[in-house]
């Protein structure tokens, strides 16, 4: 691999203002946890840290409507939010308590999309190779309408600024929920292809990504979705994303990688039914790295994501993944979880069955083998 450039990490105490509610699963805290654990480890020298902004209302708008993000904005105004009826309220997604309202619902959201940004900025303009923003990575969020713990779609507004500044970009979604808002952003447009490995939609939030979504029109083929079944572990989680990812990127040749890096596949994630452990992740980054320095000269902008075992695992997770950023492995290779965790013999078989199954029918839509070992 050629050496590394400059590594960007994108943090400040000010991204804990993305608070949803205090009963809510979307913790900012992980994410200073993570910093925690990245600066306890000696990980935080190997890089230089940069301070997140708010993102423009002409970034929002680079994604998602005028009419939303003026919305957005009035939601978070205590004395205009009750002058707004409940059918708008909900047509926008925020009648639920998965997206609840708050007066810091915009500016929060806001600066998640301008760290990411930031990220972004300093690998376009050459201040380093590659960069995470671990408060990134709300994939769900759509043009009009707020969904799944989303109120702005960082990952689709990133990839769109790289889009308009020339590069093919390439999202890979590693999240145990479907990338849908950011797919769905991109699902006509050939210039972004946009990969899901996600827990199947038929028993997970939100109900999508299969095979045989893969575009519209000219963006055919640059939609790649691979479900995987409850209690899938490591070893075909692993094996699968190694069959799937580097061959559609090469096919692809971007200039750019976007990883959206949700550590929520592990097995005690509260919200999903995978049964990774924190052990896919030095290889994760791994070929990420490796790929964008094979592909994109070494152009590399990850995100976070999902994540909800707050404490016991999404600090490791992000941890483990950008030691093999900065590539030092060695300084965190004691929080790794000790073992895989293997389900029994009645689930190994549904998960192997589905999942050989699927590898095919995805190689009949993109034109690979995806074919499985024995």
């Amino acid at each position: 691999m050629d050496v590394p450039g400059p590594v960007a990490l994108v943090y400040g105490d000010e991204l804990m203002k993305h608070h949803l509610s205090d009963q809510h699963p979307l913790q900012p805290i992980r994410v200073k946890l993570t910093m925690d654990l990245i600066t306890s480890t000696g990980l935080i020298e190997h890089c230089h840290l940069l301070p997140p902004r708010r993102a423009t209302i002409e970034e929002l708008e680079l994604v998602h409507s005028p009419e939303y993000v003026d919305l957005v904005r009035k939601l978070s105004d205590p004395v205009q939010r009750g002058r707004i009826s409940p059918k708008r309220i909900e047509a926008a997604g925020f009648a639920s308590a998965d997206n609840p309202i708050s007066d810091e619902l915009h500016e929060g959201a806001s600066l998640v999309v301008g760290a990411s940004l930031i990220a972004a900025e300093a690998v376009e303009g050459g201040a380093a190779l590659h960069a995470f923003s671990p408060a990134g990575g709300l994939h769900h969020a759509h043009r009009s309408r707020a969904s799944g713990f989303c109120t702005y779609d960082d990952p689709a507004i990133t990839c769109k600024w790289l889009k308009d500044r020339g590069h093919r970009v390439a999202y890979i979604d590693v999240d145990v929920h479907h990338g849908d808002g950011v797919e769905g952003i991109f699902y006509d447009d050939p210039d972004v292809l946009t990969i899901s490995l996600h827990e199947s939609g038929r028993y997970l939030f939100p109900g999508t990504g299969f095979p045989e979504d893969s575009g519209t029109g000219p963006g055919f083929g640059s939609a790649v979705n691979l479900p995987f079944l409850p209690y899938t572990w490591d070893e075909p989680w692993l094996e699968a994303f190694e069959k799937v990812v580097p061959p559609m990127l090469r096919r692809f040749k971007p200039t750019v990688l976007v990883t959206q890096d949700g550590c929520d596949t592990h097995y005690l994630d509260p919200l999903a039914h995978l049964a990774a452990t924190t052990r896919i992740w030095p290889r994760v980054g791994r070929v990420f790295h490796e790929l964008a320095h094979e592909l994109c000269e070494g152009r590399w902008i990850a995100l976070g994501g999902g994540g909800y075992a707050i404490y016991e695992v999404v600090p490791r997770a992000w941890t483990l993944f950008f030691a093999e950023m900065v590539e030092r492995p060695d300084l965190a290779a004691d929080i790794n979880d000790p073992s895989t965790v293997v389900p029994g013999d009645d689930a190994q078989e549904r998960v192997m069955t589905a999942l050989r199954n699927d590898l095919r029918r995805l190689g009949e839509v993109h034109g690979f083998d995806f074919s499985l070992g024995s």
